[in-house]
């Protein structure tokens, strides 16, 4: 990325619509659940996504959600959005997203697309793809990660993807609550991790995790920052000031909005440049 030329970087953005294959009918129930809980509308092409960050001189990490074993929906190839990211390096990378339950051939894959050099961390959705972070089955995809010094982002907190569906669309919260996270933290001490979201009903839970552990980070995604839990900003001001980063979630909440919203929630002056791009320098090894 051409730091210089960005006014901020957000590390949670979606792909959303692919330009390789059609759209899964399998995922059209959860993506309408989901627009209405959000409030949002058209899905934008990846192409039509990093044009509108370029506009605004904002960087982005993009990714996919590999649900195939869960829902059964085809995902966005993770190809697709690297070679985005290598026609658009001065203002976005690309993150893969693999399933753990594909185990040996995941792994592979993610050996694979490491090795081409593109891919710079790593997605994980614990609760759409029905996995437990601490479970040992994602360990080796995790050793992996750590020993190329890569980020991994995990969902935390409630889902807005299933919400409203009857059963939740068959998808269980108890997976992302982020104190699973903390023995991940553990046992992989090197490997920055980044909890997504506030992490509602957990809050303190994530707070708790980011201050013990030196490499856990948390993003502010997924929410506007004026209905943030008043911990959240509290920690953000103070002992967590390096530790926060920008993340918006779009296309679900757009960066305009989000940014708007940040400026009237609370953050002292002097840390919203921090959270809005320098601590992403730094766990994103953008400079290294």
């Amino acid at each position: 990325m051409n730091i210089a030329d960005l006014v901020a970087i957000d590390v949670h953005t979606h792909a959303e619509v692919s330009c390789r294959q059609p759209h899964d009918e399998v995922w059209q129930p959860y993506d309408e659940a989901a627009s209405k809980y959000f409030k949002a509308g058209k899905r934008p092409t990846i192409a039509e996504t990093i044009a509108y960050y370029r506009e605004r001189k904002i960087g982005l990490v993009m990714f996919t959600v590999d649900s195939e074993a869960e829902i059964g929906a085809h995902r966005i190839p993770n190809e697709e959005v690297a070679d985005a990211a290598r026609e658009n390096a001065d203002i976005m990378m690309a993150f893969a997203s693999i399933d753990p339950h594909k185990g040996k051939m995941g792994l592979r894959e993610a050996r694979r697309l490491i090795e081409a050099g593109v891919i710079k961390g790593f997605k994980f959705h614990p609760t759409v793809q029905g996995f437990f972070p601490n479970d040992r089955m994602a360990y080796p995809l995790y050793e992996l990660i750590a020993a190329h010094k890569l980020p991994a982002i995990f969902h935390t907190g409630h889902s807005g993807i299933g919400t409203g569906m009857p059963g939740g669309g068959g998808l269980r919260l108890k997976y992302s609550n982020p104190i699973h996270l903390d023995d991940v933290a553990v046992d992989f001490p090197g490997m920055t991790i980044i909890l997504a979201h506030p992490s509602w009903p957990w809050q303190d839970e994530a707070l708790s995790i980011c201050l013990h552990k030196p490499n856990v980070y948390i993003d502010l995604s997924g929410w506007s920052p004026k209905y943030f839990p008043p911990q959240l900003v509290q920690y953000a001001n103070t002992q967590l000031r390096h530790k926060m980063l920008f993340g918006s979630d779009f296309p679900l909440i757009r960066p305009d909005r989000w940014i708007e919203d940040f400026k009237a929630a609370g953050f002292r002056p002097e840390v919203q440049p921090l959270i809005l791009k320098d601590n992403a320098i730094r766990a994103l090894r953008i400079d290294a």
